[in-house]
């Protein structure tokens, strides 16, 4: 099953949410705003995206200034428990298919894992 972790607000995600309709795959929308993935899920989301937790923050967010997310000290559980708490810190659109995941962006980028 295709997941897309989804943010109605944000044109990218509209866009990657667009392009598998068009595809005419079938597909799960999570809305992670509303129902934020665990710390488990995320280190999950991480391993299918190949990439530390840090590339997934999104860095122009108040939180992240707020929570001093820039000090390179912080460990991997402490961005990943972050992102847990405060799910608007997670760049988006993440499509997951095929036990792989990207980030949709640009969204065209979603069709990589199709």
């Amino acid at each position: 099953m295709i997941r897309i972790y989804h943010n109605s607000r944000c044109s990218k995600s509209r866009s990657a949410l667009s392009l598998l309709e068009q595809h005419g795959v079938p597909f799960e929308v999570i809305h992670y705003l509303d129902t934020p993935p665990s710390a488990a899920e995320l280190k999950t989301l991480l391993r299918q995206l190949d990439m530390p937790a840090r590339q997934l923050l999104r860095r122009g967010e108040v939180t992240y200034q707020e929570l001093g997310l820039d000090d390179v000290s912080l460990t991997e559980d402490a961005l990943i428990a972050a992102m847990a708490k405060h799910p608007q810190l997670i760049e988006r659109p993440i499509v997951v298919a095929n036990n792989k995941a990207v980030i949709g962006r640009p969204p065209e980028a979603v069709l990589t894992v199709l």
